[in-house]
């Protein structure tokens, strides 16, 4: 059985109204925005690399802020307003995808992958406890969570690959290589006993997807060291 399929490679131009969005480069692309004067997208502020003199770069509140301040989550995401031209690049080779979000969904990503998404757009995150994010183990990482209407741009390392899961369809998978997933789709971990014989054996852990819906995966391995 064919568990996935590639999305291709990384997509060079896409628009959503006024908004142009192109990417170059072929090992650590660079995508750039062209935003009318009307037009506005919100970013991580340290995956900007360029901009025109006339796009305004202002502090975009998200919602509940009460409730973040609570949780030490940050209340504030950058945000580009045009006219004129902004890039964005992350500093490891792969590839970028545009994904569509529309009403009545929700998309799941793995943390410090997004690049940038259009106004329309609502995004927060949660943090996935006992849900492993390093090869031998770890005590979570956040996931994105996107939902509303517009584009959502993501960097993934290395090449990027989507399958879709049918009804409880299930795969498991290096908790490194995991890049998205719709919503619907379920995540945990499952651990393995490895007998070594000699020191009695370990545990290999990976997070296992059950459908049904989309899951994005990438072929280099990402490990956040984050100490979390």
């Amino acid at each position: 059985m064919e568990l996935v399929r590639t999305a291709g490679a990384t997509q060079n131009e896409t628009t959503l109204g006024s908004i142009k969005m192109k990417t170059t480069g072929e090992l650590v692309p660079v995508t750039q925005v062209e935003l009318a004067p009307q037009d506005s997208i919100f970013f991580e502020h340290h995956i900007l690399l360029w901009k025109d003199p006339s796009v305004t770069i202002t502090a975009k509140v998200m919602q509940g802020l009460g409730k973040r301040m609570l949780a030490g989550l940050p209340v504030f995401v950058t945000e580009a307003h045009g006219p004129g031209k902004i890039a964005f690049s992350r500093d490891a080779p792969g590839q970028i995808l545009f994904l569509e979000i529309r009403p009545g969904a929700m998309l799941h990503v793995r943390e410090h992958q997004f690049l940038f998404a259009t106004p329309s757009v609502k995004y927060s995150y949660f943090r996935m406890k006992g849900i492993s994010n390093l090869l031998y183990g770890g005590t979570g990482f956040f996931i994105d969570t996107f939902e509303g209407t517009g584009v959502v741009a993501l960097h993934g390392y290395g090449n990027v690959f989507e399958h879709t899961l049918s009804p409880g369809e299930s795969i498991d998978v290096e908790p490194g290589a995991f890049l998205y997933k719709d919503a619907s789709v379920q995540l945990e971990t499952v651990s393995l006993g490895l007998k070594t014989g000699l020191f009695g054996g370990s545990t290999f852990r990976l997070n296992r997807f059950t459908g049904q819906g989309r899951l994005g995966l990438q072929s280099m391995s990402f490990h956040l060291q984050t100490g979390e």
